[in-house]
């Protein structure tokens, strides 16, 4: 009785699944009429002619721009130019873009580039290009705009917070990204990675071992800069976190289908020997550099120190449309070692640090030099212009990067009162 129960149940369900997916199937069948009906009175009755290939390109990349503000499609000549900006050179304005309520969102300036000199900063809204409003326009169009022939300007119109709006006139320049910029703090070690190329962990190691070499027995500890970076390619990511990991995982995707779930894991041991490591993040920290703060937190690894950083946590694809272009498809979330994803949340740090401003106070009131009659000091011309010149290249003040390097004394100067 009970397997006459069972068959008699399937054999009503099943008609009624065959019946659904062909209910289904017929619905799509409709919209594809309905897609092509609209294709084809647009040829013959839109006021101006306009190419097969526009139309069936502007419908696909309607298609995917729908999804997410991260899904697109490349046409072959966009194809190309995406290829030449993961290997580090390209031609534009310096930003990294994404669009959000119809404006295109400046998610970071790169450095050394014309956005990031004319002061363009992450969070900034472009209204209009050329007086032409960004309204209506895909990411990839206004991204076109935005490129042109080196040495041309185009004109910007930027709302930043409460602000009322101003212009900003950038000049397009070639982009060389240097990814990986290094340096020494006093006794601490500074590596600054603007952005992830296929050249990154290679850099950062041999920043590593420049610095080691500069300063011995007396390195205290690293600084790794990871403020305003767009991303750029997860497996550099992953490279350049396992430079400070010994073992562990370092980030897992999830997509809609379980089997394709993926997990990277450290492997080599860590290349600074366990010394005190600060990570400085901000909101411009998207993407595979989200991965790696996520990462090095994660594991206890690094002091995370700075402001919230983007949240872009998904991952793209990029398929090959034989040799028509390509599509950029999020496919991914990524989720850090203990499981957090960083989609729209981003990574918070440790210890909250705003950027700031110093201005120092003259409390010293009147000295010898200010006397009538005083005799001047010895220091020659040449020692008083040397002093000039040095002022003239020290670097803004960066307080974030000051409050990373105290921390790191402090560790350091509490590690020695605990040994000895």
């Amino acid at each position: 009785m009970r397997f006459a129960a069972l068959l008699l149940a399937f054999l009503l369900v099943a008609p009624l699944t065959a019946h659904a997916q062909d209910d289904d199937r017929a619905d799509t069948y409709r919209q594809l009429d309905l897609f092509g009906e609209v294709f084809e009175r647009v040829r013959a009755e839109y006021v101006e002619e306009v190419s097969d290939k526009e139309l069936i390109e502007a419908a696909i990349s309607g298609m995917l721009t729908s999804l997410d503000p991260h899904s697109s499609f490349l046409n072959a000549d966009s194809f190309r130019d995406m290829q030449v900006q993961t290997r580090g050179a390209f031609g534009g304005l310096g930003i990294e873009v994404t669009m959000e309520n119809g404006l295109v969102r400046v998610v970071t300036p790169m450095d050394d580039t014309p956005a990031a000199r004319a002061g363009l900063e992450a969070g900034d809204l472009i209204s209009h290009l050329d007086g032409e409003p960004v309204l209506g326009l895909t990411l990839n169009d206004a991204v076109d705009r935005m490129r042109g022939k080196v040495g041309e300007d185009i004109l910007l119109t930027i709302l930043r917070g409460d602000e009322e709006p101003f212009d900003v006139t950038l000049t397009r320049a070639v982009i060389n990204i240097q990814s990986v910029r290094s340096r020494t703090e006093g006794n601490v070690g500074y590596i600054r990675v603007a952005n992830f190329t296929e050249q990154t962990d290679t850099q950062v190691k041999k920043a590593i071992d420049a610095i080691a070499d500069e300063l011995g027995g007396d390195l205290i500890g690293f600084v790794l800069d990871l403020r305003n970076n767009p991303g750029g390619l997860l497996d550099q990511a992953v490279s350049v976190s396992d430079i400070f990991l010994k073992q562990g995982e370092i980030v897992s995707t999830r997509g809609r289908n379980e089997d394709l779930a993926q997990r990277f894991n450290a492997r080599d041991d860590d290349l600074i020997n366990g010394l005190p490591l600060v990570v400085l993040i901000n909101g411009g920290s998207a993407s595979a550099s989200e991965i790696v703060a996520g990462a090095l937190q994660d594991h206890g690894r690094a002091v995370l120190l700075g402001t919230q950083s983007f949240g872009k946590g998904s991952v793209q694809t990029i398929m090959s449309l034989g040799g028509q272009g390509a599509m950029r498809l999020t496919t991914a979330r990524y989720y850090t070692p203990s499981g957090r994803s960083i989609q729209a949340l981003g990574i918070a740090p440790d210890i909250e640090v705003q950027p700031a401003r110093l201005e120092e106070i003259d409390v010293a009131g009147r000295r010898e030099a200010d006397l009538r009659g005083a005799l001047s000091s010895e220091a020659d011309a040449s020692t008083e212009e040397a002093a000039e010149a040095a002022a003239e290249n020290e670097q803004p003040f960066d307080y974030q990067l000051a409050r990373a390097v105290d921390l790191l004394r402090g560790i350091a100067l509490f590690g020695q009162r605990v040994v000895n």
